[in-house]
């Protein structure tokens, strides 16, 4: 008996689940979530009044209230609204008020007070609160005592600053849904963590592989730049002791996770019969980005990003790499770098394209013939040009999504960057714009190029703490040419859009002035550094100086006027309500734009009247 006993017992301990790792839960205070939740639920307020899923009532003043599903529940807060329809609201003043009595901010109490309102199903409520708590819990995160002030991330390096990002996506309310991670994965691979990573690299064999890379680049010596020779010896010498020939192979980073989660588990059939050889880690230290499967080489910063398949849902996507659209991602970088290197105006502006030089994916054969699916994207990389030696002598890198960043203390990183530039806010401004926003509208009116330039996409190239060029990445995935006069390679045909021009200004009414600038107009006007009417003064001032110059392509202008007084309302976060599964049927563009009429335009000549 006492034997049984004993053997049970150690057989029961022996398998118990580890215990969480000391410090894991040590963000998910009451005083943090507080935080947290006011936060989270001014946010939500202000980003579906904005896109009007939600019409607040104004009460006199500031004072502002939504009502509820319930008709005993209101939600009241205090707000200030500014051109591009953009609110202001205090985190401090939401409450919830039921029955006439007042409680404090609740995130998930918010989504399932409005969830009529906000037309969510059976099938998109449970995630969708799911993806709430995990951007709350960012957000505890985030909140470090420890954590670099505003001040000091002036002159903190790329990556300490990469690190350090308070904000992501500014209009998606839920932007920190990463389901699929647990918490030790989160303090693991999140970039709010800054955590270094190694990658787990792959042998895979050609008949289910394919390779391709810009001219000039083959596999051997894109190796050869990412591995030391001993590295690679190494990799092959453990494929000749299974008695495999290393030239039947490919090899392939893939990340921790997806290794130990989806890979080794759905395609254990293939690991079984070599066609997936595991190789181990690789030595470099990798940097997760805030764009959070994409991987800065810290050991290495010469060598590329890396970019994986991630098979996590995060704003609407499960994010992984499809082997058979990374084919011709090699090929789109050529014919769009080439355009912007032969363009004088954005060689002036100094503005850049980090090339995507070589992409490889698996295509696991009984998935493969079943048909598309998340399950033939769950093992591609690709390699992106380091921005590490696009800088010389005095200039610093730093992602756009910095100008978002608020550290805990209130205070805007970008408030402290004007104030150590030493030089008045709008003429910072005017340099910012004419790094960011001329090239990006200078691409759509002279050759039809549209990127996604969104803050984690857009590097800035900073002198005495001011934006003077940037650098664009993410162009595989991203871009599209909607011109019929700009050549496109067949090789590169899958960019090649045909938009009509009320959709096509989109590309810079949508996601470059509702969905960054006016967050960065916000920010700046509440931090008392310049006014939000003179922003977009600034920022109409720099457009019509840019078209002054560029008479010979006044009929574009025209065609696309993007200084008329209204312009359409786009509308993200309708699209996440939606479906949180997958938001956009990517063989259907138009599936990505869900409209809410037409809202005062703060580009135009008078600013566009606030509200």
């Amino acid at each position: 008996m006492t034997t049984t006993t004993t053997a049970t017992t150690s057989a029961t301990a022996s398998t118990a689940p580890a215990p969480l790792s000391p410090g894991l839960l040590d963000h998910l205070t009451p005083d943090r979530m507080a935080r947290a939740q006011a936060a989270q639920c001014a946010k939500t307020l202000a980003e579906l009044a904005h896109e009007r899923v939600l019409a607040p009532v104004h009460r006199g003043d500031d004072r502002w209230e939504v009502a509820a599903d319930d008709p005993e529940v209101v939600w009241r807060f205090r707000a200030r609204v500014l051109p591009g329809d953009h609110w202001l609201v205090r985190p401090g003043s939401v409450r919830r008020v039921a029955g006439g009595r007042e409680q404090p901010p609740d995130a998930q109490r918010l989504v399932l007070d409005l969830r009529a309102a906000l037309g969510l199903t059976d099938r998109v409520l449970p995630t969708y609160l799911e993806e709430v708590a995990s951007t709350l819990a960012g957000r505890c995160r985030k909140d470090s005592p420890d954590a670099p002030t505003a001040a000091e991330l002036v002159h903190a390096d790329f990556q300490a600053i990469e690190g350090a990002m308070t904000e992501g996506h500014p209009c998606f309310v839920a932007n920190n849904g990463r389901v699929g991670f647990d918490v030790a994965d989160v303090a693991a691979y999140a970039p709010e963590t800054a955590p270094s990573l190694r990658l787990q690299w792959l042998a895979a064999h050609r008949d289910h592989t394919g390779f391709s890379a810009m001219p000039g680049l083959d596999a051997e010596r894109l190796y050869a730049g990412e591995l030391d020779a001993p590295v690679r010896d190494g990799m092959e010498q453990r494929l000749r002791d299974r008695g495999l020939d290393p030239a039947a192979y490919l090899l392939l980073p893939c990340h921790p996770w997806q290794w130990r989660h989806k890979v080794a588990v759905t395609f254990a059939p293939e690991v079984a019969a070599g066609l997936l050889v595991p190789l181990g880690e690789g030595p470099d230290d990798y940097q997760p980005q805030q764009s959070i499967r994409t991987y800065f080489n810290l050991d290495r910063p010469d060598r590329r990003y890396v970019k994986t398949a991630l098979s996590v849902l995060n704003m609407g996507f499960m994010r992984g790499l499809s082997a058979a659209y990374m084919e011709a991602t090699p090929a789109i970088n050529v014919v769009v770098d080439d355009l912007v290197r032969s363009d004088a105006t954005l060689r002036a502006c100094g503005f850049e394209v980090l090339r995507e030089v070589a992409a490889v994916g698996f295509r696991p054969p009984a998935q493969t013939e079943a048909g598309p699916s998340a399950y033939t994207k769950m093992l591609a990389a690709l390699w992106r040009e380091s921005p590490a030696d696009r800088v010389v002598d005095g200039e610093r890198l730093a992602s756009m999504t910095s100008l978002l960043h608020v550290d805990r203390h209130g205070t805007p990183l970008v408030a402290e960057l004007v104030r150590a530039s030493g030089i008045p806010a709008r003429e910072w401004v005017t340099s910012y714009l004419r790094a960011y926003l001329v090239p990006v509208v200078h691409c759509l009116f002279a050759h039809g190029l549209v990127f996604m330039p969104h803050g984690e996409n857009v590097i800035l190239v900073l002198r005495d703490h001011v934006p003077t060029r940037v650098l664009m990445k993410d162009i595989g995935e991203e871009v599209a040419i909607c011109s019929r006069e700009t050549p496109v390679p067949e090789a590169a045909s899958r960019i090649r859009h045909d938009v009509p021009p009320e959709q096509l200004v989109l590309a810079v009414h949508g996601d470059v002035v509702d969905g960054y600038l006016r967050h960065l107009a916000g920010l700046l006007d509440d931090a008392g550094v310049l006014p939000a009417a003179d922003f977009w003064a600034t920022a109409h001032g720099v457009l019509t100086d840019y078209q002054d110059a560029h008479p010979e392509l006044a009929e574009r202008f025209a065609e696309l006027d993007l200084l008329t007084e209204e312009v359409p309302l786009m509308c993200l976060n309708r699209l996440q309500l939606r479906d949180n599964q997958q938001m956009v049927d990517l063989a259907d563009p138009d599936s990505a734009i869900v409209l809410a009429g037409t809202m005062a335009n703060p580009l135009a000549p008078s600013g566009g009247p606030p509200g």
